[in-house]
């Protein structure tokens, strides 16, 4: 990426941290915005958000992100629009790192524990 595409990325993950905080924070779950990538033309940024709620709430979130994007995007054009020309088109992903941390923690300690019990005979 080249150092304007990390500045946008940056600025767009800074305020939709903010908005989210701020308008979806009454839903219930965490949001994070954990990364934000954006093309080389400006005109998509791929939004990667960390869920922490129940497996129906983190469906719900990302069908609520999806149907709501034109709505965010508004929201985000009224608090950026003097930086850019043309806002980018947002796209949400689930960020899935959190869950994949937590069963690696899992097999370790499952691992850990069988090393415990095989010392210890």
């Amino acid at each position: 990426m080249s150092i304007r595409t990390e500045k946008v990325a940056s600025l767009l993950q800074q305020e939709l941290g903010t908005i989210f905080q701020q308008e979806f924070s009454r839903i219930g779950p965490i949001i994070t915005i954990v990364d934000v990538k954006v093309t080389t033309d400006l005109g998509l940024a791929r939004v990667y958000v960390s869920i922490i709620g129940t497996p129906k709430e983190q469906v719900a979130i990302m069908t609520s992100l999806q149907t709501e994007t034109k709505s965010v995007r508004k929201i985000l054009s009224s608090r950026i629009r003097h930086h850019f020309r043309r806002i980018p088109k947002l796209e949400f992903y689930e960020d899935q790192l959190y869950v994949h941390a937590t069963r690696i923690e899992q097999l370790l300690n499952g691992v850990r524990k069988s090393f415990d019990d095989i010392i210890e005979q």
